[in-house]
């Protein structure tokens, strides 16, 4: 029997994220998120809504929005389409924590160790934002969550706080490229 005691590595490889400040900005790898995907069941809306509005603290955000609550972050990702996002160690079983609130009103999948999560925080990161993606930084504000393409990687981009904190969610087997074009770029606009 082996004693050797595993232990995680965050997504671009090291034992801890890894935080980058370049200028006013600050780019931080965030892997202490438990992440899970839910989808509404044909007819089963209002009984998801149900369910979730506990733990939520309200409804469930509408098409391009998210909401914020001191547990759990509920992200719209397409038509009846969540990801809730919680921290990984007060939530280490977040889909089956979900699947048990939810029963059988939604599909429940563990999402996890398939994304990488990046902060990124500054005074105006409109610039920034712009140069990453064809987004229309200005017009985001607290809560808007859009989809995109950052160097041909589909990322979930989120507004934390307007102009100045959003997360991007990317791939994890793409987190050193995706990392790569966010240093690049910040660089350029520091």
């Amino acid at each position: 029997m082996s004693d050797q005691i595993l232990t995680p590595l965050a997504a671009l490889g090291d034992h801890s994220p890894r935080i980058e400040k370049i200028g006013s900005l600050t780019i931080e790898e965030n892997p202490d998120l438990a992440i899970t995907s839910i989808a509404v069941r044909h007819r089963r809306d209002k009984d998801l809504q149900t369910f979730l509005m506990p733990a939520l603290g309200g409804e469930l955000p509408s098409p391009g929005r998210s909401v914020f609550t001191s547990d759990v972050s509920t992200i719209w990702t397409g038509v009846g389409q969540w990801f809730l996002i919680a921290s990984y160690a007060a939530h280490p079983d977040f889909a089956r924590e979900i699947k048990s609130l939810i029963k059988d009103t939604a599909s429940v999948t563990e999402q996890t160790d398939g994304w990488v999560v990046f902060d990124i925080i500054g005074n105006n990161l409109i610039p920034l934002m712009e140069r990453l993606c064809n987004l229309n930084g200005k017009a985001m504000m607290a809560g808007d969550t859009t989809r995109c393409l950052i160097e041909h990687l589909g990322c979930l981009i989120i507004c934390r706080e307007s102009f100045r904190k959003f997360t991007i969610l990317g791939p994890r087997s793409s987190a050193a490229s995706l990392y790569h074009s966010l240093v690049k770029v910040a660089h350029n606009v520091a």
